[in-house]
């Protein structure tokens, strides 16, 4: 009789990340994973092939879900302007007081590995770039509306956000000060004239 798996691997994967978003890649143990998945070591390597790949994964899913859904939802549920400025003020309370390991997984991985892996490296970049979209679609909607000036420069707008906001999710990791983070979200707004 085959072997079947005994877990869910969506579940596997977001404990996975989980752990891996509040230790980083090198803090995080094969035990840790075990622990953290209650599957044993066996079905980890025979599911993923080992660590790197279970990151890969657990990267991926993040994305797709806390990045990608996440913006999409911003841009359905509120007017182009305010979809940007809540994006900043969701990232801003980010710093692990409601249960999350704080600051932004992708953000931790190009930190921590982005400079030595070229495949994490380019799942970063892309990730990065389709915020940036995010926020020049933002902009260009805004601008139709007439919410924005019409000559608010689009590409180099949503590029200057990019850096506030991933400058914001760092300093959310690194628990900085709510006076420091709401200072970033107010420079973010302004920029939305």
């Amino acid at each position: 009789m085959p072997w079947e798996k005994q877990y869910n691997q969506a579940d596997v994967i977001e404990q996975a990340m989980r752990t891996f978003w509040a230790h980083g890649y090198e803090g995080t143990s094969i035990g840790d994973l075990v622990a953290a998945t209650g599957i044993n070591r066996g079905s980890l390597y025979s599911a993923f092939d080992g660590k790197r790949s279970l990151y890969i994964a657990a990267l991926e899913h993040f994305d797709r879900v806390y990045r990608s859904e996440f913006l999409a939802e911003l841009a359905e549920k509120y007017p182009p302007r305010d979809a940007i400025v809540v994006a900043f003020e969701t990232a801003a309370r980010s710093d692990g007081s409601d249960g999350d390991p704080g600051g932004c997984f992708l953000v931790n991985t190009a930190l921590e590995l982005s400079p030595h892996d070229p495949d994490i490296a380019a799942l970063v970049q892309v990730s990065f770039a389709e915020v940036e979209d995010f926020f020049a679609r933002m902009i260009d909607r805004a601008k139709q509306s007439g919410s924005m000036a019409s000559t608010t420069p689009t590409q180099a707008t949503a590029k200057a956000l990019l850096g506030l906001f991933l400058g914001l999710r760092v300093m959310a990791r690194a628990r900085a000060d709510e006076v420091t983070r709401a200072a970033i979200t107010t420079q973010a707004s302004s920029m939305l004239v």
